[in-house]
């Protein structure tokens, strides 16, 4: 399959380089610099690294990335600093799924491309209508308040359930959400709900970058997991180790 990354510079997206190409595919990863991408996997036969600031790119540009790519994985995020949070540009995410998404409309393409963003646990995902506890509830609302890109992530996965939906004729989406994000060398079992199972400001679980670039990896090649959560919003965690009563 042919594959377009964004965001493939952070710590999740370089790890899904590394999950793509291990798995034979073709990937294409749009970077500001490529000085950030491993040795190895920037030299790697399959993989086609183009620098430049994506929103940037015009119309035309933009099509001619996406054309013919089987899926997009947006791994698109802030960076943890003040410019990063507060700077431009505010709506990253956002406005990175906007163009990309009518970017592969364009392209025509002859069936549905998959549309993956990485999203985070701490947003509810309204389709469904998740249940939020009172103070879940006051300190989401703080967020949005202090830290845009709180909502950044919360708009991105709406556009994708508003306006993409589950009758596009050219796409189809998921947003992964992840619960608390670190840091481990190898993939281990993890878990996949429809929603939290734990509450993400108060007791959030745990959930490594490299299981979600797994995650995100099969959702792209392994048809019957697109199936399964295709139009969703699935929350990883870790599996975790049975406890053991004395």
């Amino acid at each position: 399959m042919k594959v377009l990354v964004v965001g493939a510079t952070g710590a999740t997206g370089t790890l899904l380089l590394e999950q793509l190409l291990e798995r034979g595919h073709e990937v294409k990863a749009i970077v500001r610099s490529s000085e950030k991408i491993p040795q190895p996997v920037k030299n790697h036969a399959k993989l086609k690294l183009i620098e430049g600031e994506l929103l940037k790119l015009d119309d035309e540009e933009m099509a001619q990335h996406v054309k013919g790519c089987d899926a997009v994985a947006s791994c698109l995020g802030h960076n943890i600093t003040i410019k990063g949070m507060y700077g431009h540009p505010r709506r990253l995410v956002t406005d990175a799924a906007k163009r990309l998404t009518k970017a592969i409309a364009a392209t025509h393409p002859e069936k549905k491309v998959k549309y993956i963003l990485m999203n985070t646990s701490g947003n509810r995902n309204r389709s469904i209508k998740e249940p939020i506890a009172l103070g879940q509830r006051m300190v989401t609302a703080l967020l949005r308040l202090l830290l845009p890109p709180h909502v950044d992530n919360e708009k991105a996965a709406d556009f994708l359930w508003r306006n993409i939906g589950n009758e596009h004729k050219q796409l189809e989406w998921v947003a992964v959400r992840p619960d608390g994000l670190i840091n481990e060398d190898k993939i281990s079992e993890y878990e996949i709900h429809p929603s939290p199972i734990r509450n993400p400001i108060f007791n959030p679980g745990k959930t490594s970058r490299i299981n979600v670039a797994h995650f995100m990896a099969s959702l792209i090649d392994d048809d019957e997991i697109w199936q399964k959560w295709k139009g969703q919003m699935p929350v990883i965690y870790n599996e975790q180790p049975a406890t053991i009563n004395e």
